[in-house]
């Protein structure tokens, strides 16, 4: 049974699409946007050795041609090299403003092509086939787009929204556990951030859904789809509402920087250990109950997931330098970091006056330096 969620943006609205086997009946689901039968499918090796086939199947059997570009895996594909090599490729197939372009892979995928598809022709149609849990309950869905830079992760972008996003739950069978662990960082900060009732379900079916449960799987991507889906409505651009969905992504993005980009912290690790640290930071600063960082941490340890900054392979950097990292966020506001606090279990809320002092000896404590 497929679920759907409409994300209700005026002349930009769209759906996305919840339910196994979406990949290979792909062509049907495609067909009503396009102009002409032929898409243009940009992924990465992994994901095209898993899926790719299923995909260009799916698309024949509705009589839809195909092209691909295949590139390499990994965060280092989010670069300027591998935007200007999908923008070339797509002008070289003389991709036209009116076509459509599908994304079929993870987050990198997504926000690489997305950023593509927004600034060929200023502005050509793409659509999101996640193959990562982290992908289907989060980037993949209200298009932001963008690359990394020397300076810092997502730095360079646009707000560019898919025409459809297609989350087959099937794929994320193929997913080791590693990467299914890190999505479900991301399914996590749904509940803490505003829906204490789903953090309570994800403390049941967490093990279940981690094991493979089709309905349970189904049900976490369709309500962190559901509450990321009503904030974009509310604050497609980040002006408000929006910053609340990055709870934990101060600390992370400071600490995928100071990781190096590297499967060292993949997003969702750094987004799990960044929420116990928001909740952490919130305690501390007399906002919410000691019990809630407890909580969270005693959640992700039931689900076999980083939680603290020791949990990272290597030497990490000195609080000076992590601190200058996390300035480079584009959280920032005429200098101020803004950092997304909670006082309770699903009651984050932004805050812009958290004193430098506290964060400093918040992370002196998990670097063991304190």
């Amino acid at each position: 049974m497929t679920q759907t969620v409409h994300v209700a943006l005026g002349e930009r609205a769209y759906d996305v699409r919840i339910a196994p086997g979406l990949l290979a009946r792909s062509g049907a689901e495609i067909a009503g946007l396009l102009r002409r039968p032929k898409v243009w499918i940009v992924t990465e090796a992994r994901v095209a050795a898993l899926h790719l086939a299923t995909l260009e199947a799916g698309l024949t059997a509705a009589g839809i041609t195909s092209r691909a570009l295949i590139l390499a895996p990994g965060e280092g594909t989010k670069s300027w090299p591998h935007l200007i090599e999908v923008v070339e490729w797509l002008l070289a197939e003389k991709v036209e403003r009116r076509d459509v372009v599908l994304a079929l892979g993870g987050g990198v995928i997504g926000d690489l092509v997305g950023f593509a598809a927004a600034i060929l022709r200023r502005g050509v149609r793409f659509v999101q086939l996640p193959t990562s849990l982290l992908a289907q309950v989060d980037s993949s869905v209200g298009g932001k787009t963008g690359i990394n830079t020397a300076q810092g992760k997502n730095l360079v972008g646009a707000f560019h929204q898919p025409s459809l996003v297609l989350a087959d739950i099937d794929v994320l069978d193929s997913l080791p556990p590693r990467d299914f662990l890190a999505g479900y960082g991301e399914v996590v900060k749904y509940g803490l951030l505003g829906d204490a009732q789903f953090f309570d379900w994800l403390e049941r079916h967490g093990p279940a859904l981690a094991q493979g449960d089709k309905t349970a799987r189904a049900e976490a991507v369709r309500r962190s789809v559901q509450m990321k889906a009503d904030i974009v409505v509310r604050d497609e651009t980040e002006q408000g509402d929006r910053a609340l969905l990055n709870l934990g992504h101060t600390f992370c993005h400071a600490l995928e920087a100071a990781t190096g980009f590297s499967d060292r912290l993949l997003h969702g690790e750094g987004v799990a250990i960044g929420c116990a640290l928001a909740f952490e930071l919130s305690a501390r600063l007399g906002l919410c109950a000691q019990e809630d960082p407890s909580r969270v941490r005693a959640h992700l340890t039931q689900m076999k997931m980083m939680r603290d900054l020791s949990d990272i392979a290597g030497e990490l950097p000195d609080i000076t330098e992590l601190l200058a990292l996390m300035a480079q966020d584009k959280k920032v506001v005429d200098g101020k970091l803004r950092f997304i606090l909670a006082r309770g279990i699903g009651q984050a809320f932004v805050a812009t006056d958290v004193p430098g002092d506290a964060v400093r000896g918040l992370l002196a404590d998990a670097l063991g330096r304190g």
